[in-house]
């Protein structure tokens, strides 16, 4: 791992200049996130330049210059796809969203954008990395939002295509709960005895305990939860003080529903991610993105040198594989920090999961395909595994070998259970100081008063059940799993400008990732509404689509009003579309059923199956 950049830098973009311009849902995500890194804006707006995707040019400080292009889809015109509206509504996200209300709803945050904007700074970091290290890096880097779209519903077009039915029933139902003075409320416990007791200090009926378990406990993988009526008629009985108290008393969480303009109040403006350089026996430095000023520049490699304690390099990279050549140890649970370094797999890295002994449970969670889950596939087809007990001596010895010889150790624990441990930052630097070691985590220690760190919680917390639902309608997060999946890309993100920042350094890195990060990326335009004294919400009906004959149909954003005119519940769906078309609106009909997908024609040819039988999504970028 030779260093061919070797600029004197605090954060892996310092030097590094940039212009973005294009549709801002994308455009300012991607300009955000890079300023973050160190790279200094030349422009942000550019009249006369197509509007229609976002164009991004990253260069200077001794790198080759890359550029990106993100577009809403490769066929805009064929297919109707040009907004997030239409892209949520092809690639499944409406139909996932809306399982809980059931039909389906679009998100009233532009989930598909932001997840594109951070995908597009994955691959322009991926290519700088690929050139830092004396490989051939690619100089093109091209997103979609439908591909985009395609990876965010992986998981459930996986279990919709798989051999057998779905563990818990899909139907319409779920939190959040209602206490009798008005309080709308999120519980959280992946504890059944919690769940009971809290259940019975309410003094709900035996069999409706019982009966909502599964839903409860399922409820993020199908995005829904038909609980029993009893217990939503259990928690309206009850002042909210006694539902704390419950909670309290059983072990189980509950989380009022935060505004997103309380989130704006009280929002420090933190990066989404820290970056901290490590030395053996020393502290790392601030997070990138919120340095003090005058923060003396960290100390660099010299040039051809590898940092002490790497592994001699292996395959070098290519423009397809940039991250060819380099080891990631996962020590991952449920979805961010499998997506994570799923991720990195995609862009070339070896990807080795720590697994308990026995392996990881989840390989038999239903519905299968060849006997394993298909969602676990969806996040871990292609990596290898090693069982380590890490409560045994012996077997956190031997991950600290592995580690000396590796690139990045991920995981995803519970606080404080790596320093517990002996596996924490510090640890590791001592057996490899050239490691980046990446922690996705729920808060970051960023809130004092913060319940259990899981997607529902932090969604109620932030703001995100209200950003997610137009004006008029109670706040609800979603239960599809938003901020695990981009909780993951911001953590594969981190990595990259880890790994970036030690090639431009020579020093280890320590970085982490959060889901309050995560919700802050996705609420941010609502919380700068919110800061501005306007209504942080979108308009009542807002990317709701509409009824046909057969199905559903969602016209882009600004064609909506006019579109909303037409009656089209007495046409199929094709022929709604062409009429809508004939208007000059656009639209594109809704998916509701994700097994459809492998044969829609507006994703023809993109959607395979894996060895098992699963379906797979294609890569969401394309590098050249």
């Amino acid at each position: 791992m030779t260093t061919s950049v070797t600029t004197p830098t605090a954060r892996p973009l310092d030097t590094l200049r940039f212009d973005a311009v294009g549709p801002p849902e994308v455009a300012d995500v991607v300009a955000r996130h890079l300023r973050l890194l160190g790279a200094t804006p030349t422009a942000l707006v550019a009249p006369g330049r197509e509007q229609g995707a976002a164009s991004v040019e990253l260069g200077g400080g001794g790198f080759a210059d890359v550029e990106a292009a993100a577009s809403w889809s490769d066929a805009p015109e064929a297919h109707g796809i040009g907004d997030e509206a239409t892209v949520q509504a092809a690639t499944g996200i409406m139909a996932v969203h809306g399982r809980r209300d059931g039909s389906p709803r679009g998100l009233a945050a532009d989930f598909a954008a932001t997840a594109t904007g951070v995908l597009t700074v994955q691959g322009m970091l991926a290519a700088l990395l690929a050139q830092a290290r004396g490989g051939t890096g690619p100089t093109k880097v091209r997103t979609s939002a439908d591909r985009t779209g395609l990876l965010v519903v992986s998981q459930y077009l996986a279990a919709a295509g798989a051999d057998e039915g779905e563990a818990a029933e899909l139907a319409p139902g779920g939190p959040p709960f209602t206490s009798a003075d008005g309080v709308l409320f999120e519980l959280e416990t992946l504890d059944p005895g919690a769940w009971a007791a809290f259940w019975r200090a309410l003094d709900a009926p035996a069999d409706a305990i019982r009966a909502g378990w599964r839903p409860f406990q399922f409820r993020y993988a199908t995005a829904c939860a038909p609980f029993p009526a009893a217990l939503h008629a259990t928690t309206r009985a009850h002042g909210w003080e006694a539902v704390r108290r419950a909670a309290s008393a059983s072990g189980a969480e509950v989380c009022a529903l935060r505004t997103l303009a309380e989130r704006a109040a009280e929002d420090d403006g933190a990066a989404p991610w820290s970056l901290g350089l490590l030395r053996p026996g020393g502290a790392g430095r601030p997070p990138a993105g919120t340095a003090p000023a005058g923060t003396a520049p960290a100390g660099t490699a010299p040039a051809g040198t590898a940092p002490a304690g790497t592994a001699p390099a292996g395959t070098p990279p290519t423009p397809e594989r940039p991250l060819a050549g380099l080891t990631v140890l996962e020590a991952g649970r449920r979805i961010q920090a499998p997506l994570a370094a799923h991720i990195l797999g995609l862009l070339g890295a070896d990807v080795v999961r720590i697994e308990p002994p026995g392996g990881d449970p989840l390989r038999g969670m239903p519905p299968a395909c060849s006997g394993i889950s298909a969602r676990w596939l969806a996040l871990n087809r292609g990596k290898s595994a090693v069982e380590i007990d890490i409560k045994a001596a012996d077997d956190r010895r031997r991950l600290r070998e592995m580690a000396a010889e590796a690139d990045v150790f991920l995981h995803n624990w519970a606080p404080g259970k790596a320093a517990e441990l002996g596996l924490d930052a510090a640890d590791f630097a001592a057996v490899n100081p050239a490691l980046v070691h990446a922690y996705t985590s729920g808060w970051a220690g960023r809130l004092t008063d913060a319940p259990m760190g899981t997607d529902f919680m932090v969604q109620a917390r932030t703001g995100v059940g209200e950003a997610v639902r137009p004006h008029g309608e109670p706040g609800a997060p979603s239960l599809m799993t938003l901020l695990d999946v981009l909780g993951g890309l911001l953590g594969a993100e981190a990595v990259l400008a880890g790994l970036l920042l030690r090639e431009r350094t020579g020093h280890g890195v320590r970085v982490e990732s959060s889901l309050l990060g995560a919700a802050d990326t996705l609420t941010a335009p609502a919380q700068r509404r919110a800061s501005g004294g306007a209504d942080p919400r979108r308009p009542a009906g807002f990317r709701h689509p509409l009824r046909t004959a057969d199905g559903w149909v969602a016209p882009a954003d600004t064609c909506a009003g006019r579109a909303g005119a037409y009656d089209l519940r007495e046409l199929p769906t094709d022929e709604a579309v062409r009429h809508l078309r004939a208007r000059g609106l656009t639209a594109t009909a809704v998916t509701t059923d994700l097994a459809e997908l492998p044969h829609d024609p507006r994703f023809a040819g993109s959607i395979s199956r894996d060895a098992h039988g699963a379906p797979a999504v294609p890569d969401p970028w394309s590098l050249a």
